[in-house]
């Protein structure tokens, strides 16, 4: 079948599909001028952290002046062009939490386990608020199936599940799956079997972000469009459009990070970079085409290769797939409106047609955006009381849950309250600087370079054992646990 797709234009989500558009009174008001009055509360970004920042604090306080900025429009950073999962899976490496814990005198396995229950239970909550509040983003809790397509990967998961067993997963929340089990939920030909995460949901991101928005504006909350800030300082953030002054001023930006000055905790260009992730979405799919792939529990999909896929069924009968691609820009460049090179398109259709070969699959447009990466892969969450600056970044692709229960984290630690979430080991984790360019670029593109051909050695010999290959690259990225 012939592709003749649209390439870029931020995502297949926010053109349309999965978002409404701004009503005129909306629109008009995110352009008008920037409140002059000081406000209780500044959120930088708005994507899915700081709409929820904005969506609990409106709630708690209803009195509170709350504006919201953003660079472009709602949205329009990794929020409006991710992949949909509400997941299980922690912002993170295990083991490094674990250990900066040990180090802090903490039970490092309690504090991890801890971690791994405030994020399923966050599931339950995005699903609780967006049904509270009328939101339609297309939810659906399938769960997860993570596909072993090689002996290598099924021994992989295999070892994984031992792990999140380990480390917090109930024996309820998990399953591992023979080839006929998985087969029977999603006919991926080459599956020899994989794992089942039952508490994932899958949302359209889009829909779920611009539906906050239409929340919190209704309740009060001011938004500004693009408005870009350059700065953020104790009390106010330095805009395109001018200076807003707030008592407490958040950073949600994510992979925008690096782009905004500010001396406060976590920000810098080499604190966080970002990492590009491409997607590819199909055209509906024929009724004959599903009652051959099954996939009717429309759970979402990722598989055990190290330059894993993920992917889900929409809620209009097509595949929304993504990759990495190529993975990083030199000087942590921004993704911009999103074109993605011809050969990672072909690479995700390629997948499509390895997991599927008798499906007649067509691309319908591809995009790609950026994830927020500390040089340890995990996030952070941080507040200085003494300036009244907060961020949290680094969610490394795992965030439509994450933002829910850092939003959460951040107001709670914003009044000085002692709880679950404040103690999580994410709160002010330090994860280090990433190299100084080259060396950055270098590393970032070796290291998935490595797994690629690691990848492709597994599939060719339909290998037993992990490629030492990839061993090292994930030991050289800090993956390992």
């Amino acid at each position: 079948m012939v592709d003749n797709y649209r390439n870029g234009d931020v995502s297949h989500w926010m053109r349309g599909t999965g978002a409404e558009q701004p009503t005129r009174v909306q629109a008009e008001s995110r352009r008008a001028p920037l409140p002059s009055e000081q406000q209780d509360l500044v959120i930088v970004g708005g994507g899915m952290t700081g709409l929820w920042t904005a969506y609990y604090a409106i709630t708690e306080h209803p009195e509170w002046k709350i504006t919201v900025l953003d660079a472009h429009e709602v949205g329009y950073g990794g929020s409006g062009r991710n992949g949909g999962w509400v997941s299980t899976l922690i912002p993170g490496n295990r083991a490094v939490y674990a250990k900066a814990a040990n180090k802090r005198g903490e039970d490092g396995k309690a504090a991890v386990r801890s971690f791994q229950h405030e994020m399923s239970a966050a599931i339950t909550e995005t699903l609780r608020v967006l049904e509270a509040e009328g939101i339609n983003a297309d939810e659906h809790r399938g769960g997860q199936l993570q596909a072993a397509t090689t002996p290598a990967a099924l021994k992989r998961l295999q070892a994984t599940y031992r792990a999140n067993l380990d480390n917090g997963y109930d024996e309820s929340a998990i399953e591992l799956l023979d080839a006929r089990a998985f087969k029977d939920r999603i006919g991926i030909a080459p599956a020899l079997g994989g794992m089942y995460y039952r508490d994932t949901a899958r949302v359209d991101p889009a829909k779920l972000t611009r539906g906050l928005a239409e929340v919190v504006e209704s309740r009060g909350v001011t938004i500004r469009e693009h408005a870009h800030v350059d700065a953020i300082e104790p009390g106010l953030a330095k805009t395109s459009r001018g200076i807003i002054r707030g008592r407490t001023v958040l950073s949600c930006l994510e992979a925008f990070t690096g782009a905004v000055q500010s001396s406060g905790p976590g920000f810098g260009k080499r604190e966080v970079i970002p990492v590009n992730s491409s997607m590819v979405v199909t055209a509906p799919l024929s009724d004959a085409d599903w009652r051959r792939i099954g996939w009717d529990g429309r759970e979402c999909l990722n598989d055990g290769a190290h330059t894993f896929v993920y992917a889900q069924r929409t809620a209009d009968n097509r595949i929304a797939i993504g990759g990495r691609g190529t993975p990083y820009a030199y000087a942590s460049g921004l993704p911009g409106e999103g074109e993605v090179d011809a050969k990672t398109i072909k690479t995700l259709k390629d997948r499509l047609h390895f997991f599927f070969p008798e499906a007649n699959i067509a691309i319908d447009h591809a995009w790609r955006g950026s994830i927020g990466v500390t040089r340890d892969w995990c996030a952070g969450i941080y507040f200085d009381p003494a300036t009244g600056i907060g961020n949290a970044r680094g969610y490394a692709g795992h965030g439509v849950t994450a933002t829910n229960l850092a939003a959460r984290t951040l107001l709670d630690r914003v009044a000085g309250r002692s709880t679950n979430l404040t103690a999580l080991p994410w709160n002010d984790h330090d994860s280090g600087l990433w190299e100084p360019e080259p060396i950055r670029w270098v590393g970032v593109h070796a290291m998935y370079s490595l797994f690629g051909v690691a990848d492709a050695w597994e599939e060719s010999r339909n290998s037993e054992h992990t490629s030492l290959i990839a061993r090292f690259g994930s030991r050289l990225a800090g993956l390992h646990e």
